[in-house]
């Protein structure tokens, strides 16, 4: 067997095993994961995690999800190909890759300006040419928008509404709320009247965004 084909066996395993067995079976989605090539978006030293079911180191205390949330994540927002999407945290440039092919803009930021203009490298290089890679503190500012749906891919100790602002309405937000070792994956839906409706997905762990604010601690 070839390198070759050594590696799509390994996704397919990936998606058959790893990312269905997780209860994501929207059909445009699995695709998507069978076509990216996420071991081109792994660190070298990393390389053979590249299928695996972990976090993947990226720096600055960053990490790629594990693949089964990435799935988890992309099929609660519901893309369609008119859609326009901001990813908050690029990260590897994986999961914004794989957003590009389910809508038709891609808006990524990150506050790292080395993880960014690695993931810009490689989506230009890989012809995913309706993504935008900026730098910025998602903690401070957000691109103005409007958008159809936003992945936040770090964790938030406690949901802050301002990450709903760029949401046109029925936009949806996928969002990880809480502390570790438990979060609450959530998706919130953005009502014609700015009202949000919140549902429970599951449960994870990630780490936290970067200059998020937190709840005041408890006193006795």
């Amino acid at each position: 067997m070839t390198e070759m084909d050594t590696t799509e066996f390994a996704r397919r395993q990936m998606v058959a095993q790893q990312i269905r067995a997780w209860e994501v079976f929207d059909t445009r989605t699995l695709a998507v994961l069978a076509e990216v090539p996420r071991e081109r978006f792994v660190p070298a030293p990393f390389a053979a995690l590249a299928f695996a079911e972990t976090q993947i180191p990226l720096g600055h205390d960053q990490y790629m999800m594990p693949p089964t949330l990435e799935g988890r994540l992309l099929q609660s927002l519901k893309l369609l190909p008119i859609h326009d999407v901001l990813e908050i945290g690029t990260g590897s440039g994986f999961l914004a890759a794989c957003l590009s092919r389910l809508a038709r803009s891609v808006t990524t930021i990150d506050i790292f300006p080395d993880l960014a203009r690695a993931a810009a490298g490689k989506l230009a290089d890989m012809g995913y040419d309706n993504v935008t890679v900026k730098t910025m503190d998602a903690a401070q500012e957000l691109p103005e928008g409007p958008f159809d749906a936003i992945a936040l891919t770090a964790s938030l100790p406690t949901f802050d509404p301002r990450f709903v602002a760029p949401l046109k309405p029925g936009g949806r937000l996928f969002a990880i709320v809480g502390d570790p070792p438990v979060m609450d994956a959530r998706l919130i839906v953005r009502g014609a009247d700015g009202s949000l409706e919140t549902t429970s997905l599951f449960e994870t762990n990630v780490p936290p965004l970067l200059n998020a604010p937190a709840p005041p601690a408890f006193r006795f």
